[in-house]
This record gives C-alpha cells, structure tokens and sequence, in this order.
C-alpha cells in the first residue's frame, strides 16, 4: 500500500470522527424544547440553555400535583354519582334508605354468624370427654367458657342432667328454638328488602315513563331532547333498584345456608350427648342390677 493512499485513508477518517462528534455535540441541543417566556412557565431562556449545556434532566412532576389530580378524579367522580341519584328522581330516596338499611343488617348478620362459628368436632370431644371423666359439673363448665349457639343448647340440656335423658332432650330442644330465633333475626328484613327495592326502581320506571310522555304531550315539536330526561329517570330507578337487591339477595341466601349448618351441628351435637348420656346411666345401673 502506498504512502498517498494511507494518507487518504486516514483523512477519510480524521473527517468521520470529526463528524461523530459534530453529531454528539449537536444532539443535546436538537432534543431540546424551545425556551418558554419568564412570565408563562416560571424560567428564563438563559436558565433554559444553561440546563441543557449541563445535560440536566427535565423536572418529573411533583408528588403534590400528582395528590391534586388524584383529589380531582375522586371529586368528579362523587359530582358524577350525586348528579346520577338527582336524575333518578324522587323514588331515589327510598332506594338509598334500603340500601343503608340493607348494608346494615348484612354487616350484623355477618358478624353474629361469625362470632358464633366455633370448630364443632372439637368442641364435642373435649365435651364428652369431660362428661365421661368429670361428669356433668365438667361438661358444663366447658360449655360456658365455649361461646355459640350449640354450647347453649347443650348447656340448658345438662342443666337437667339430673331429670335423665328424656329431660335433656326436651331442655336441648326448648334452647334449639330460641337460638333458632336468634340466628335467624333480621334475615325477613333483608328478603323484603330484596323483594321491594326492584320493585321501587319499576315503580320509579313508570313514574319517569309518565314524565317523557308529558314532556312530548306538551312539546310543540318531538325531538330526544324532550323525553330525555323522564327516559333517564326509568332507566336509573330500575338499575339501582337492582344493583340493590342482587347483592342483599345474595348475602340473604348465604345467611340461610350457614343457619342450615348451624341447625344440623346442634342436632347431631343434641344427639351425641343423650346418647352419652343414656351410656352413662347404663353403665351406673350395671353395678346396682349385679348387686
């Protein structure tokens, strides 16, 4: 190769790196936006230029304004819901009144049934292991330390341990039905809370039915304007009609399973402990027919 085509070749490039640069140089300035005035965006063109020769960064927004939206999509969002009840109507009223009240009880129900969920199988074990080896002052004492329906219903029936079984039986079923009454409280004001909330919204479907038609009957010219808002109305009535009664209706039916749970654990728990008690008794009475 020849002293004149090395010195091309290295011209070539000396001229691309000096291009690189040009082009890396250049780069911060291109990507940079146009100087806002001091008086529009707080900064001076000057502070703008110097930014860019010292590479800095653009400002991320602050976590203030980030609150601030956030406090602005929620307060839209609770102008939307008070202007979608407005437009419901007058029959909207009693609709919130069922769903406060509806809340209410399932929120009661729920904590009830659950306080009184205890593990029966245990429960039963420890209980008639304390009647086989304590008697009845030991099965008692376990039943009043245990909390729930089905510790009560056995606890009146010991009470009577001393009657016999036929006794215990009788007490066992007496207590069944007053803790019955007590699980099943409040569950006929949630089904008729379920039954009349749809029936509200229809009801509230006709009343804005009967505002569109009178909006048209008095209107000079028929356009969608005019029965606009008696069609909103029907529609926001039924809707929250619904949206009402389908989850209490749900939680209705879901209470009535766990009380059908609770009505057999108290049956199958009454009926272990006559029957223990009835061995008991047997086995007190083997000794005396012997002698």
């Amino acid at each position: 190769m020849t002293k004149g085509m090395r010195l091309d070749r290295l011209d070539a490039l000396a001229w691309l790196a000096l291009l690189v640069v040009a082009v890396h140089v250049s780069a911060p300035a291109a990507g940079q936006e146009p100087a806002a005035s001091p008086g529009a965006g707080g900064a001076s063109a000057s502070d703008t230029a110097l930014d860019g020769q010292h590479g800095l960064a653009p400002a991320l927004p602050l976590e203030s304004d980030q609150n601030t939206d956030e406090a602005a999509a929620a307060g839209g969002l609770k102008t939307a819901m008070i202007d979608w009840f407005l437009k419901g109507g007058v029959f909207m009223w009693p609709l919130l009144a069922c769903s406060i009240v509806g809340v209410g009880l399932t929120f009661e129900r729920w904590y009830t049934l659950s306080r009184a969920r205890i593990n029966t199988r245990r429960f039963m074990d420890h209980l008639l292991g304390a009647l086989r080896d304590q008697g009845v002052d030991g099965a008692l004492e376990i039943c009043t330390r245990t909390r729930g329906p089905i510790a009560a219903i056995l606890h009146s029936g010991l009470m009577r341990a001393d009657k016999g079984p036929d006794a215990v039986a009788k007490a066992i079923e007496s207590a069944g039905v007053i803790e019955m009454s007590f699980l099943q409280r409040s569950l006929i004001w949630l089904a008729s809370i379920a039954a009349i909330a749809p029936l509200l919204g229809f009801l509230g479907t006709v009343s804005g039915m009967i505002h569109a038609f009178d909006a048209i009957a008095a209107a000079d010219q028929v356009s969608a304007k005019v029965v606009a808002s008696g069609i909103s109305e029907a529609l926001i009535t039924t809707e929250a009609g619904l949206c009402i009664a389908i989850p209490i209706q749900t939680a209705h039916n879901w209470f009535v399973t766990q009380i059908d749970k609770f009505i057999t654990e108290m049956e199958e728990a009454s009926v272990e402990v006559v029957d223990t008690l009835v061995d008991l008794e047997h086995q007190r009475a083997a000794p005396r027919a012997r002698a």
